[in-house]
């Protein structure tokens, strides 16, 4: 069972998981980091940048993976995860824009991209911690309901209300947002010895129930993180308000012996 950590905000959420990630940096200066874009992991992004100014970590080795691209969609589009992943994470930690890579979504190619994806983490050493946000519905990644728990990167056809919720960065047209992407698999996610999911507002507090506390389903498909050996769910109070148990965590969190990271 995952870690579950309820925090008052996304700053309390940012600054737990840039001490998590920094502390691994300064022990491992050529950690493999798993990146993911949407509104939850910026202020995680930001304490992140923070940390590592602050602490003067050598960041010139770090490598990372993001967790998916839209399909047909050009690199320089501002709306690009490639893009997304460039003035959100490597720019702000100042990380070698070679060493981060995002899958391929040109359509003359990516029949082939995804193999090669999995094959590029793997030959990196595999992911260190995967950063992941988690949708209305419960997808990570683009990992829509109904996908495989043992997926790997592949093309997948974007959920309507995936493409209604994403439409907010696509001047709010939803016809203006791709049909596909490409997304690392659930099965290539487990694969990351650690994974941190951030989660907030109430319109998150379904999915997170049935993430943490629900059954393990390709219905709710974070719920595979249930079966990983190191998940932390750093979720605020309003996106925890649907869970059963959460006097538990808090009082299990609390309790954390002060060696014991997450």
């Amino acid at each position: 069972m995952a870690e579950i950590i309820i925090t008052k905000d996304e700053d309390e959420a940012g600054e737990i998981y840039a001490k998590c990630v920094a502390d691994l940096i300064e022990s491992k200066p050529n950690a493999v980091l798993g990146l993911a874009t949407g509104s939850s992991p910026l202020a995680a992004y930001k304490h992140l940048a923070a940390a590592v100014k602050a602490r003067k970590l050598d960041v010139s080795q770090v490598r990372g993976f993001a967790l998916d691209e839209y399909a047909g969609l050009d690199p320089a589009h501002p709306q690009s995860y490639r893009s997304t992943i460039t003035r959100t994470v490597v720019e702000p930690l100042g990380l070698d824009p070679a060493k981060v890579r995002v899958p391929n979504g040109n359509l003359e190619t990516i029949q082939n991209a995804g193999r090669e994806y999995d094959a590029a983490i793997e030959t990196a050493g595999g992911v260190d911690v995967q950063i992941l946000g988690i949708g209305t519905d419960g997808h990570i990644g683009f990992n829509e309901p109904g996908s495989s728990l043992a997926s790997g990167t592949r093309i997948k056809t974007l959920a309507e209300q995936t493409r209604v919720d994403n439409a907010r960065f696509f001047e709010g047209d939803v016809n203006k947002v791709p049909t596909h992407c490409i997304t690392q698999g659930i099965g290539t996610i487990m694969k990351a010895r650690h994974l941190v999911l951030l989660a907030f507002g109430e319109g998150k507090a379904e999915a997170i129930k049935e993430t943490c506390e629900g059954g393990i389903s390709a219905f709710c498909p974070a719920s595979a993180l249930q079966l990983h050996p190191h998940a932390t769910i750093i979720v605020d109070e309003a996106a925890a308000s649907k869970l059963a148990h959460k006097d538990y965590y808090r009082y299990a969190y609390e309790h954390k012996p002060a060696w014991q990271e997450i």
